[in-house]
């Protein structure tokens, strides 16, 4: 999968049809950046009008979706013709420390998408019975609505074919329109003698034989023949097996709703899925929707998602990505306290190792091991996993109790975690990591802090922790990643790091360079990183 776009859409509306728009113009008049994917096959493209829609009765389905899209883009809503395969859920690696998961979109093509927010609005599929002359009709004189198109075809000769009990239903309705009603009920079992009389007291014929075909002259109709006969009519009433266009969601298992007209999205009043982040409206959650329906549905979604939105919003004010801009003068503890215990949905790291340490790491014989700043534990984990007893350090408590839990779900026996100011560490090691004893590896990724910290004493201090034959490994970004320009870290070079670490070559054997690994932004973003990478291997 390739990543194009080079920041997050709020919201990305699949369907453009009349639920899907409005829900887009909704989003757009609310300031969110909304990008709308539509594959330009709405399910009323057979119909030449649609009825029933105030203000805007008799116009053709394609002239409201073509206003429609023009006042969306007024409200800067961006379109692109295409279809989705699937939707995921990003690692938490790929979305940024501190960011809100998004939803990921991969479109037909393999492109990936994100946004915080997702509608879907794509419809549904009516699947036809096989008879010969009805799907050529479909939307002129074959048609599945009463309410769409029964007063166009008031007083004239009416048929309903069934394919399930809802036609008897179909039916019922349409003898409003006329009194010329034909009910052909093949496949629908026995009926009910209370049911044969109360069509028969409304002068409705109900007849068992299959339907063979449907004669007619182009998209007109003239009769419904069967086996034995045939029935004239002007046009006829049914509907075929209703299949929602949702299969892209399967992989999300998302609550569904068993009805008679089938399965599909189960939705709350405002158009919320079972997942905090998709909003579904229109036919593929409500299939009787008829265009005004469908296009309440998909406003109120669309107002829901940003709603929804906008509390996320005022959240990371708090806890979010503007919640780690530092204090003046804040204590590096309280710092990263308080980026950690902000964020709420979870760790704010992958949980995976950090990929330069794993490649300088891998081949060593394990020993016992230190990591300094060890965060939510991920490389003390993956070091445990592979035989080291590894112990890891970090300033913040909320980051270690998080580590204590990954250990414990993962049954690593050889991790332990201490929650400690890493100032107070480098005066006095032993008596926080509790060993006089010496490490055969002490690691510290990424020390680098937007708030003071005293990391060339930790870092000498970590040489001193180094056993005979044991190797110190310091990791640090060379540069700032370009979804984090502006920021104040240092950005140690090779050489400032091995000033800093004044090294004795006498007792030290010391390589340091500058290595590239991939890297993903908050945003989708994918670059090469550079990493200052130090590793020291103490000779005596």
């Amino acid at each position: 999968m390739t990543h194009t776009a080079s920041h997050r859409w709020d919201a990305i509306v699949i369907g453009g049809g009349a639920a899907g728009l409005s829900a887009a113009q909704a989003l757009g008049r609310s300031l969110r950046r909304t990008l709308v994917i539509d594959s330009g096959s709405p399910r009323n493209r057979f119909a030449s009008h649609m009825h029933n829609v105030l203000g805007l009765d008799g116009t053709p389905p394609a002239e409201l979706l073509a206003r429609g899209r023009t006042e969306a883009e007024r409200y800067g809503v961006e379109f692109r013709r295409g279809s989705v395969r699937d939707v995921l859920e990003p690692e938490e690696s790929e979305t940024g420390s501190g960011s809100p998961n998004p939803v990921r979109i991969v479109l037909d093509g393999g492109e990936t998408l994100d946004a915080r927010a997702l509608v879907i609005a794509t419809g549904i599929t009516d699947e036809l019975p096989p008879i010969a002359g009805l799907a050529d009709r479909w939307g002129s004189t074959v048609l599945h609505c009463p309410y769409c198109h029964g007063w166009e075809v008031r007083g004239r000769r009416l048929a309903v074919v069934t394919t399930s009990p809802l036609g008897m239903h179909q039916a019922r309705l349409l003898r409003q329109w006329t009194e010329d009603l034909t009910v052909f009920t093949a496949g629908l079992g026995e009926l009910s003698d209370e049911t044969r009389r109360e069509f028969g007291a409304r002068g409705v014929r109900l007849i068992d034989d299959p339907v063979t075909e449907i004669v007619g002259d182009g998209s007109r109709i003239s009769a419904v023949r069967t086996l034995r006969e045939e029935i004239e009519a002007d046009a006829i009433f049914t509907a075929g097996a209703l299949v929602p266009h949702d299969g892209f969601l399967q992989g999300l298992e998302l609550d569904r709703s068993e009805t008679p007209m089938g399965s599909f999205i189960a939705v709350d009043a405002t158009g919320r899925t079972s997942h905090p982040r998709i909003w579904a409206a229109g036919n593929v959650v409500n299939p009787a929707a008829t265009v005004p329906i469908a296009m309440g549905s998909g406003t109120l979604a669309g107002a829901a998602a940003n709603a929804a939105l906008v509390e996320e919003d005022f959240a990371l004010a708090v806890h979010g990505p503007a919640a780690h801009t530092p204090k003046p003068g804040e204590d590096p503890a309280l710092f990263w306290e308080r980026r950690y215990a902000g964020a709420d949905a979870g760790r704010i790291w992958s949980g995976r190792v950090n990929r330069t340490l794993a490649d300088v790491v891998d081949s060593l014989p394990t020993g016992r091991s230190l990591d300094l700043g060890c965060g939510e534990g991920g490389d003390v984990i993956w070091l445990a996993e592979r035989g080291w007893k590894a112990v890891g350090i970090d300033l913040s408590e909320t980051a270690i109790a998080r580590a204590v839990r990954s250990a414990e779900d993962s049954g690593i026996p050889h991790a332990r975690f201490i929650a400690a100011d890493l100032g107070e560490w480098a005066r006095d090691p032993e008596r926080i990591d509790g060993s006089e004893r010496r490490f055969d590896l002490v690691t510290a990724s990424f020390l680098q802090s937007p708030v003071e910290l005293p990391r060339e004493r930790i870092l000498r201090a970590a040489a001193e922790r180094v056993a005979v034959g044991g190797r110190l490994v310091v990791i640090s970004h060379a540069a700032p990643p370009p979804w984090a320009q502006g920021h104040h870290c240092e950005f140690p070079s090779p050489e400032s790091e091995l000033v800093l670490l004044r090294l004795d070559p006498e007792h030290w054997e010391v390589k340091a360079d500058v290595r590239r690994r991939p890297g993903t932004g908050p945003d989708g973003v994918e670059a090469m990183l550079d990493d200052t990478v130090v590793v020291a291997r103490r000779l005596g």
